[in-house]
């Protein structure tokens, strides 16, 4: 008996559909410099945990404990393939969107069918939101990819029938990764989708089955040891991470990016165009009535997950564009069979995806705030011995760039409002509270620039333009260049007599690998 020919359609076979995903995704984020201030600010953080001991995420040598180290390690692998550069970097991102395309698509197939999979990863690897989130070198997308596949692991765990013991296994490992990715998030978010969706369903027993004891102790191993390791090196870390950075930045006003409630309900619809477009007829009250009717299906919790996200995301006033990336799953598996009873998404599809590229390439054209022309210089001209001091700016893509092993950065660090604002200053000026002698070593304090030049090192300064006149204060001082958005000077050693300058202890230089 003849077996049927094979589908070769695109979306039919798995390794051609993930394969073609992650060339997607890893096309391009080496082609644009560094974003301010996240990616440069991550990007340095995953480097000097390169060269440094692998565990303690540090920025300008001064431990800094916003995130875990999940995405910093994944950068590190890839610097370790792939040498220091903006593609390593960035693999952190690609592959949590590759996660979350890969969890969604295998999902809809058994729900639905290759096809409307296929549509769905189609219309999430071409929408812009997702597009840039994958090659953004930051938390976001990872932590975002590990929460789909955690959802949806869990999901397939509790289906009709007896409960499995391998794919709950797998979602609470996932979980455990996401905490690492993110934080807390990463088992809050899983606990507010699934919990509610049985909840819903009167389904009182499974809930007590996602606590088996083996998820439950794969959970521990995987997130305890690096949280009790930082708590055993730096006291005092788990009320600074828990405490100030997780529920006081989720539940306090006083951070950065305050917006209304119904931000990410303006911004979402336009970071998803043109599949958005899709969406409003999704938004009936016919729809929400239908969903309650069938609350235990795969679309109810696609739609109960998606404003799961948005709702937990809209409660605190402040609010990050990147935050609902977890929301992007459901929301193109929603949109996939409306799309696929047309046929409109196979002249959009191509459009999109130039749209996608045209928008990577504008900003890398942009680049605004670069500094990677100074960074080209100094890489080139700096010797080893040199001290790199950074004016009034921690230049993180800079010091990335151009690979330096130890920087001063100089500022008013006896301000006393400098613990009042969410900014660059207080990243360091936090980290100096876990490293009192290192950060002694590193905030320099701006007023005393012209001493350091009596310290027998050469001196290269770095600063906007509009510091101008404090470096020309520097004895010996001179410009190098003026780059698009900041200057390069550089002051020889100087005989400054009985003033030897500040007391600086020793700074080892951390080798490179």
């Amino acid at each position: 008996m003849l077996s049927p020919p094979a589908d070769r359609r695109w979306w039919a076979a798995p390794s051609r559909v993930l394969a073609l995903l992650a060339a997607w995704l890893l096309a391009t984020p080496a082609l644009r410099p560094l974003l301010l201030p996240d990616e440069g600010r991550y990007s340095e953080v995953a480097r000097e945990m390169f060269v440094g001991d692998g565990l303690t995420p540090t920025l300008a040598g001064l431990p800094f404990f916003h995130k875990p180290p999940l995405t910093y390690w994944v950068d590190m692998l890839g610097m370790a393939l792939f040498g220091v550069g903006h593609f390593a970097v960035r693999l952190g991102p690609s592959l949590g969107a590759w996660l979350m395309g890969a969890a969604l698509w295998l999902a809809l197939r058994r729900w639905h069918g290759p096809r409307i999979a296929g549509i769905a990863l189609l219309a999430l690897a071409t929408s812009p939101f997702f597009f840039v989130g994958a090659q953004y070198a930051n938390h976001d997308m990872l932590v975002a990819g590990m929460l789909a596949v955690a959802t949806l692991a869990i999901a397939r765990a509790l289906e009709p029938g007896k409960p499995l013991l391998g794919w709950l296994l797998a979602g609470w490992l996932a979980c455990a990764l996401a905490v690492l990715a993110k934080g807390l998030i990463g088992i809050v978010l899983p606990a507010l989708v699934i919990g509610p969706w049985l909840l819903a369903q009167g389904r009182w027993r499974d809930m007590l089955r996602l606590l088996h004891p083996l998820a439950l102790l794969a959970f521990a191993a995987v997130v305890l040891p690096w949280h009790l390791a930082m708590e055993a090196r730096h006291p005092g870390f788990f009320d600074y991470y828990v405490v100030e950075q997780h529920f006081r930045r989720y539940a306090a006003g006083g951070f950065n990016n305050q917006q209304p409630f119904y931000f990410y309900l303006v911004v979402l619809p336009v970071l998803l165009l043109p599949w958005s477009l899709w969406l409003l007829p999704l938004l009936r009250r016919s729809h929400a009535r239908q969903w309650w009717a069938q609350r235990g299906s795969h679309t109810a919790l696609l739609a109960w997950w998606a404003a799961a996200v948005l709702l937990f995301f809209s409660a605190p006033q402040s609010k990050l564009i990147g935050y609902i990336l977890p929301a992007l799953a459901p929301v193109a598996g929603l949109l996939a069979p409306r799309l696929a009873a047309g046929r409109h998404w196979r002249w959009l599809a191509l459009p999109a995806a130039l749209a996608c590229l045209g928008l990577v390439g504008l900003v890398g054209w942009k680049s605004p705030n670069s500094s990677r022309d100074i960074a080209a210089t100094l890489r080139a001209q700096r010797a080893p011995a040199d001290l790199v001091v950074l004016l009034d700016n921690p230049f993180n893509d800079l010091a990335f760039d151009a690979q330096l092993d130890h920087v001063l950065v100089a500022s008013d660090w006896a301000d006393p409002d400098i613990a009042k604002h969410d900014n660059w200053r207080k990243e360091l000026a936090d980290g100096a509270r876990f490293d009192p002698l290192r950060g002694r070593q590193v905030l320099w304090p701006a007023d005393q620039l012209a001493r350091l030049v009596c310290r027998g090192q050469t001196v290269w300064l770095v600063a906007r333009p509009d510091l101008q006149a404090q470096l020309a204060a520097v004895p010996g001082a001179a410009q190098v260049q003026a780059g698009r958005h900041s200057l390069l000077w550089r002051a020889p050693p100087r005989d400054c007599g009985d003033d030897k300058g500040l007391p600086l202890p020793e700074i080892g230089v951390r080798a490179s690998r």
